[in-house]
């Protein structure tokens, strides 16, 4: 599979906040995605689900799971997305809420690189121990 929109685009030029904003919606649907699969539930339910998984502190417990199989790039985009000076929001752990952003750098850096096939080894490691 190739990415949606596949126009050049270099992950390497793009901030982590840049990367965290595409990497927000790459993980939405995968999220979005997978629980559609697998069952045809009431739009209220599937919001509810997928809410509890996109959430910051959701993100930041995959983090954690993911942080031993990671390659040293990926940990290198990770901490430039969790290190990114941004606004945490009121209801939010800053530590969770700066994990989460590095969860989305990373996640936004491999769909641009087009490293698909690497999102859903991580999307499907996730979903084993968490979902």
């Amino acid at each position: 599979m190739e990415r949606l929109f596949n126009e050049d685009c270099n992950p390497k030029q793009l901030s982590p906040l840049t990367l965290a904003f595409i990497g927000d919606g790459v993980f939405d649907l995968f999220v979005r995605e997978r629980l559609v699969c697998l069952a045809n539930s009431p739009v209220k339910k599937l919001h509810q689900s997928a809410v509890a998984q996109v959430r910051c502190q959701a993100q930041a417990g995959f983090m954690k799971q993911l942080m031993s199989i990671l390659t040293e790039e990926e940990i290198d985009i990770f901490k430039r997305g969790r290190n990114a000076h941004t606004s945490v929001p009121r209801n939010a752990e800053p530590a969770d809420y700066h994990a989460a952003t590095g969860f989305e750098a990373m996640f936004g850096y491999l769909y641009l690189k087009g490293d698909i096939g690497r999102l859903r080894q991580l999307f499907s490691i996730i979903c084993e121990k968490s979902c």
